[in-house]
């Protein structure tokens, strides 16, 4: 269950053979992410268990189980913000309940990431994923 926007990205990742032309095209779509406001990096929103800095600012339409999620994020690192771009792709426009249920291990497993992350990016990327399904099931019960 990925967005037009995730499978855009899954078909770039297929054209590109060379992994430095994949990173490249990761470090693209992290510029092309709107900055977050100083005013909202705050403890609140940071993710823990990332190397680098990252926030996660959830923006949720509406209530319950079918309210749409999507949120904006931010990091210090280019890598880290690629990898929200391709978070943003995979999870925003979806109900809470859709992102909940996304196994997203599955869809980034489609780019091959899991084999060309360090540890640390690993990790990293697993607490973000940890921190947006946090995010969308306490927005399913409010």
């Amino acid at each position: 269950m990925a967005s037009e926007a995730f499978e855009e990205i899954a078909d770039t990742f297929e054209f590109l053979d060379d992994w430095e032309d994949r990173y490249r095209h990761v470090i693209e779509l992290g510029k092309e992410m709107p900055h977050l406001d100083d005013a909202v990096k705050v403890p609140a929103t940071k993710v823990e268990g990332c190397a680098s800095q990252v926030w996660l600012l959830p923006r949720i339409e509406g209530t319950g189980p079918k309210a749409r999620f999507n949120f904006q994020g931010e990091s210090d690192a280019m890598i880290v913000q690629g990898l929200i771009a391709i978070l943003h792709a995979l999870y925003s426009g979806l109900t809470v309940s859709e992102v909940t249920a996304t196994n997203a291990e599955a869809e980034l497993a489609r780019l091959g990431l899991n084999d060309h992350l360090s540890a640390q990016r690993s990790n990293g990327l697993r607490a973000m994923i940890e921190r947006i399904r946090l995010l969308a099931a306490e927005a399913a019960t409010a």
